[in-house]
């Protein structure tokens, strides 16, 4: 089993929908951002996986084709909102496993306006079930199914633990204050809490408008290779997949009838330990983190998942400062979903540019200092969680 290296990354500006090239643009322009980060060419990729989740079938051609046609095994990976991360996962577990000595993952989306729906309405859906749990749980709530989801979970973790919906609002506040230094982020603007309270209302009580990311196109990508290749050729080891699982729901998801459960809490949870136990870390040895905070309410349910903070603790830990620079935790210093945005296909990979970038201690006014060992999670509905560890080698 080889130990596998973070060579190169790559990515482009965050955009909202209307304002990006197509898909295969973005997408070849984050390659190539790659391989040169990576100072190697496309004919040395020997395999490919390409996410995406709004997409025809081999899109990811489409898209590597603009970058080489060299006869390259490229496969197409669909896995929600973890998408970017479960191709990094195949990629890293080809590469580890001796398979090829280097493998590009490349993430991307083209998204349209509004709420995300599905173009299929003859057959079953991936998330009726759990639309159907929550129906049972709290009872017909008219708003899509993504913020009910979520809006729910964080409405259980107000009325189990006292958490209050102002918390929620400072998350999206700290979220905007990081992505100011992004010069990557769709929304740089910096808001208040107040402010976050005063917006248009999605869930009386629960949610306003910026607490929910917003849909955005967008492409990452990255270079991994083993130690062997990387030493003959003089590429860079600097930073190193340590850790990597994949987990999918466990019976509990529905059967519990509990909205934080359903969102995905037990397989973050099962993800993380099995990431730490790989590694040899506990989560009191990480440095930085990029979480993902699709709504301001899961980034807080994640603190407690990913063991941050203790179950029931996520409020105390926002309001002790210790999710931001200064604190215990810089948790998406990028700015988050919430700010960076959330291209689907692309977020898992945009999520390891950033924790490549504060390793390397290249990321600028977004610097962690002393960044040492760096955590990601990258969530998917329906279900799959990827949680990657990677140190400074």
């Amino acid at each position: 089993m080889s130990k596998v290296y973070v060579a190169g990354v790559g990515m482009i500006p965050f955009a909202k929908p209307g304002a990006s090239a197509s898909y295969d643009e973005m997408a070849a322009q984050a390659v190539r951002e790659a391989l040169a980060d990576a100072a190697i060419g496309y004919d040395g990729v020997q395999q490919a996986y390409a996410g995406y989740v709004f997409g025809a079938s081999t899109s990811g051609q489409k898209a590597l084709y603009k970058v080489g046609m060299t006869g390259v095994p490229v496969i197409n990976v669909n896995n929600n909102c973890s998408t970017g991360s479960s191709a990094l996962f195949l990629a890293r577990q080809a590469v580890q496993s001796g398979v090829v000595d280097v493998a590009l993952a490349v993430g991307f989306e083209q998204m349209n306006p509004g709420a995300i729906s599905s173009p299929w309405n003859d057959r079953p859906g991936p998330l009726d079930d759990f639309n159907t749990v929550l129906e049972e749980t709290i009872g017909k709530v008219d708003i899509p199914h993504a913020l009910r989801l979520f809006g729910a979970a964080g409405e259980a973790h107000m009325k189990k633990y006292g958490t209050r919906m102002d918390t929620f609002a400072k998350i999206r506040a700290k979220a905007s204050r990081h992505a100011a230094n992004n010069p990557l982020a769709v929304f740089r603007n910096v808001v208040t809490p107040e402010e976050v309270m005063a917006e248009k209302v999605f869930w009386p009580g629960v949610m306003t408008r910026s607490m929910a990311c917003p849909p955005t196109c967008g492409a990452a990508a990255a270079i991994v290779v083993s130690e062997a290749y990387a030493r003959k050729h003089g590429l860079r080891t600097d930073v190193r997949i340590a850790a990597q699982a994949l987990t999918t729901d466990f019976p509990s998801t529905l059967q519990s009838h509990d909205p934080i459960r359903l969102v995905g809490f037990d397989m973050a949870r099962a993800a993380a330990q099995s990431a730490y136990e790989q590694a040899g870390i506990g989560a009191e040895d990480v440095d930085v983190v990029e979480l993902h905070d699709c709504f301001a309410h899961n980034e807080l349910l994640t603190y407690e998942a990913l063991g941050l903070a203790a179950e029931g603790e996520g409020e105390r830990f926002v309001l002790d400062g210790n999710n931001t620079y200064g604190g215990r935790y810089v948790t998406n210093p990028s700015g988050g979903l919430l700010s960076k945005g959330h291209p689907l296909g692309a977020t898992g990979l945009a999520q390891c540019y950033e924790l490549t970038q504060q390793l390397r201690g290249t990321a600028d006014a977004r610097q962690v200092a002393d960044a040492r060992i760096a955590l990601q999670h990258n969530l998917g509905l329906g279900g799959a969680c990827v949680v990657t560890v990677y140190q400074k080698h």
